[in-house]
């Protein structure tokens, strides 16, 4: 990044000047009726990601009922409710938003337009946004408040400098998505290929000769194993309030990362409050998720602990499957492709005992599984650093905004 022609540690603001938010950006409220609109792209809040100015996802007008707003290539659709989730991205097609959201246009008078999204999320307008947010259970900004708020904004000709150096920031960001989306890409794939050809796979997997077998398609020679004769689901439920209980760590579902095995947070039973009866896990048992099976939320914690009701524990019970050979199986489409045929559920999907009897485990031999854990395992660590690289890069990239403004 070039950050050689504009020191923010000098920065001179004394040649700034202050606008009323009005000055800086106008709020559009042009009206769209989603049953009654050719435009093809829906954005919700729930497609905006905090503290991002990029839109990865967007529904459909199928999606959602009631009057929208539109928004153009170019505008900034900012979350007005709950503003402490700092939500504010950069429209790049015709389409229609929330109507709790503000569809800004920057005035190029007076600000960039490039730059303008980078200023929405810096701290000093974000705390401003929050500040003057009304409500207690969802705090709303009012147009008619924030157009009257001011902020010091530097002159154009230093925009522009300002403008290289934080999309040079932003670039370094989105490159390192690209990567990360890449690399879960051949995660996905690599799993479904060596749990149906095997090690064969990644070679010529059209030379590999193959048969339908209970798990699917799979290599001829591989052998097959039922779930049950494989694993055990512990039963029996403890209570969480008791002292030799409550300061182990506790795993509900949504601490569990969907299609990783990540366990995003720990906590002790104590500290979450948790009082409803839970299972025992020990150091050696996979734990799965039986609600939503289509998350793939599965882990191996290493540790003993207590996890949620709706987590089947499970304990390897065959010698010829490794522990972690069947924790990337559980992770597979092809896996939850088939376990998913027995869902007849219009509410919530929920696996049960007798789904998973009906499940077969793709064998090969244990130093073939060994291997294909190795593979599975170095494209899992590629991910994390990946991960890592892409925290850095946005923590610099923060920074930089509110070094700015």
């Amino acid at each position: 990044m070039k950050m050689n022609k504009i020191d923010l540690e000098k920065l001179d603001k004394s040649t700034w000047s202050t606008f009323r938010f009005d000055q800086i950006a106008s709020s559009i409220s042009e009206r769209v009726d989603p049953n009654k609109t050719d435009l093809k792209h829906y954005i919700g809040l729930e497609h905006l990601d905090s503290e991002n100015i990029h839109i990865a996802r967007m529904g459909s007008p199928d999606d959602v009922s009631g009057q929208k707003l539109k928004c153009y290539p170019g505008d900034v659709i900012f979350g007005r409710r709950r503003a402490y989730q700092r939500k504010a991205a950069v429209c790049e097609v015709e389409g229609f938003c929330s109507a709790h959201s503000l569809v800004l246009r920057a005035h190029p008078e007076v600000i960039e337009p490039r730059l303008f999204p980078f200023f929405l999320h810096s701290n000093t307008f974000m705390h401003r946004a929050v500040d003057i947010s009304v409500g207690s259970l969802s705090p709303t900004i009012n147009w008619g408040t924030l157009k009257k708020q001011e902020f010091l904004l530097p002159p154009k000709d230093q925009q522009a400098q300002l403008i290289e150096l934080l999309c040079a920031a932003d670039d370094v960001v989105q490159k390192e998505k690209r990567f990360l989306v890449a690399n879960r890409l051949l995660r996905d794939t690599s799993r479904e290929k060596l749990y149906t050809f095997g090690l064969d796979g990644l070679k010529n997997e059209e030379s590999v000769s193959v048969r339908k077998g209970k798990s699917g398609l799979l290599r001829s020679d591989m052998a097959e194993i039922k779930f049950f004769d494989c694993v055990t689901i512990k039963s029996g439920q403890v209570d969480p309030t008791e002292e030799k209980y409550s300061k182990l760590f506790q795993i509900g579902s949504e601490r569990i990362e969907p299609n990783t095995g990540e366990i995003i947070e720990l906590k002790t039973a104590l500290e979450l409050n948790i009082t409803s009866g839970n299972y025992l896990f020990s150091s050696e048992d996979i734990i799965y998720s039986k609600i939503r099976p289509y998350f793939k939320k599965v882990a191996i914690p290493g540790f003993d602990g207590l996890c949620s009701a709706d987590i089947y524990p499970l304990s390897l019970k065959s010698e010829k499957v490794s522990k972690e050979y069947l924790f990337y199986y559980l992770l597979t489409e092809k896996f939850t492709r088939r376990l998913l045929r027995f869902q007849n559920r219009t509410g919530m999907p929920k696996v049960n005992r007798d789904e998973l009897s009906a499940m077969y485990i793709p064998v090969p031999a244990k130093e073939e599984q060994a291997r294909i854990v190795k593979i599975l395992k170095a494209i899992d660590e590629s991910s994390r650093s990946i991960k890592k690289k892409i925290d850095s890069s946005k923590s610099l990239q923060k920074s930089l905004i509110n070094q700015v403004f």
